[in-house]
């Protein structure tokens, strides 16, 4: 399948993606994305836009997601390490409500995709972390939705160090719990 290894998860759909990478004592080159590797690995998401963001040690990000045009999004770190979490949002799943985590580092250079349906989001466990991403939709401002980051039902165990201040926006300190909203998405 050319460069890359395609990992299932636990969750239908969800996929860790390594790429190979060629490193020498100059440094390293990798491809991270083919079109058609991603396909053969079965990824078929037709992606249309690339975002970037930094954030600094203690930021957690989400747990967000777009009620219509949803975004399947294929993520990844240049700089830092964060652990990035994918919820089923999908009512006819078998694992709606569940999640998959999994640490994206410069290091490791793992991807993450995540199909559309899940909410996305992601804490920040180095000093700072410059994460990037692929979408296949545009974002729509007025379709975005915000889950609870520690919902105890969804149950993520995200894995805050001792003495770590998580640090949301405004918006993310008021999304709904998983009870509170209405799964009729899509």
């Amino acid at each position: 399948m050319g460069s890359f290894i395609f990992e299932k998860t636990a969750i239908d759909g969800v996929m860790i993606v390594t790429p190979t990478v060629h490193g020498d004592s100059r440094g390293y080159f990798m491809e991270t994305y083919v079109e058609k590797d991603f396909v053969e690995g079965g990824i078929t998401a037709k992606f249309v836009q690339d975002n970037q963001s930094s954030s600094s040690y203690g930021v957690l990000r989400g747990l967000h997601f777009q009620r219509t045009h949803t975004q399947a999004k294929l993520v990844r770190v240049v700089k830092g390490e964060v652990y990035d979490v994918a919820v089923d949002l999908r009512p006819n799943s078998p694992t709606f409500g569940k999640y998959v985590g999994v640490t994206l580092s410069a290091e490791n250079k793992k991807q993450f995709f995540i199909p559309k349906y899940f909410a996305h989001g992601f804490l920040v466990l180095s000093d700072t972390a410059e994460f990037c991403y692929k979408v296949d939709d545009y974002y729509a401002p007025g379709s975005e939705v915000g889950l609870m980051w520690n919902d105890p039902i969804v149950g993520v165990k995200w894995p805050i160090p001792e003495g770590m201040e998580v640090k949301l926006s405004e918006k993310d300190q008021h999304n709904p719990g998983f009870q509170e909203i209405d799964w009729g998405i899509g």
